[in-house]
């Protein structure tokens, strides 16, 4: 398992740095600055944009942005897809609204919330709507697969509707919540930071990549869209150990547990 991960980890280096190659090859061929310039120089500007004072406002507020979508997104989606997994009828209420939210494209959704929100609501808007169907249908088809069995044996002990959803069907949803939550949160940013780009709010990840193409700052839009790739990395990274944080502590309690069972066992 170890040499399995250091070449996986091996490979994706070596993606890496062909990409890179590649990326240099390709500016040094064109040789114009404004149509694509080295790393070197897309990396220069990062360091510069590090630097300046309103970076960390810019990062925080696409964050901050990007995070409320998700946890609307997810509430939205967890609460509505249960009911529509369980109703037939609050399935088919909901079926016109989903294929709306399927078939638009983004850019229409963040041209129409233009026109009705401020800039600066658009990227949740848009982002709601792009990311909640994923979480929906992920979650309303968890419902509908979860055991008929299993049900008709919870049901039999009379459970409370609180212990039901917190003891049987959470439990039993959580590996389809997962998967809608990592999906919706890939989409989630690049939906808000797109929705930057064209509503240019004062702060924003997308409004500097906006204000950067417009000066023709090509290195600049370049380490922005690095920026943004690492955010969205790091959202995926942080989901990942959120998701192992259970088990570890599970696993952690079940040691000390038997350490103290060991521990009373020499006192005897």
């Amino acid at each position: 398992m170890i040499r399995s991960t250091w070449a996986t980890r091996l490979v994706v280096l070596l993606s890496i740095l062909i990409l890179l190659v590649l990326w240099h090859v390709g500016a040094v061929i064109l040789d114009a600055n404004v149509i694509l310039p080295t790393p070197t120089k897309a990396i220069h500007a990062l360091v510069e944009l590090v630097g300046t004072s309103p970076f960390s406002l810019h990062i925080g507020t696409t964050v901050l942005r990007a995070l409320e979508s998700f946890a609307i997104i997810s509430l939205s989606g967890i609460l509505l897809g249960i009911l529509a997994g369980s109703s037939i009828y609050i399935h088919a209420l909901l079926r016109p609204f989903l294929a709306i939210c399927k078939a638009v494209p983004v850019m229409s959704v963040i041209l129409l919330a233009f026109i009705w929100f401020s800039s600066g609501t658009v990227p949740l808007f848009s982002a709601f709507l792009m990311g909640f169907p994923v979480m929906f249908v992920q979650v309303e088809s968890g419902v509908r697969s979860i055991s008929k069995k299993l049900d008709e044996m919870v049901r039999m002990y009379a459970l409370t509707k609180k212990e039901r959803i917190f003891h049987f069907i959470l439990p039993s949803l959580a590996p389809s919540i997962a998967t809608g939550a990592r999906s919706s949160l890939a989409m989630v940013w690049k939906v808000v930071i797109a929705a930057e780009v064209l509503t240019v709010p004062r702060y924003g990840v997308g409004s500097r990549m906006q204000m950067a193409q417009v000066n023709l700052e090509t290195a600049e839009v370049l380490a922005w869209t690095l920026i943004a790739v690492v955010l969205t990395v790091a959202g995926d990274v942080l989901f990942d150990a959120a998701l192992r944080l259970p088990p570890w502590i599970s696993r952690q309690r079940h040691r000390k547990i038997i350490a103290s069972l060991g521990m009373d066992g020499e006192l005897r």
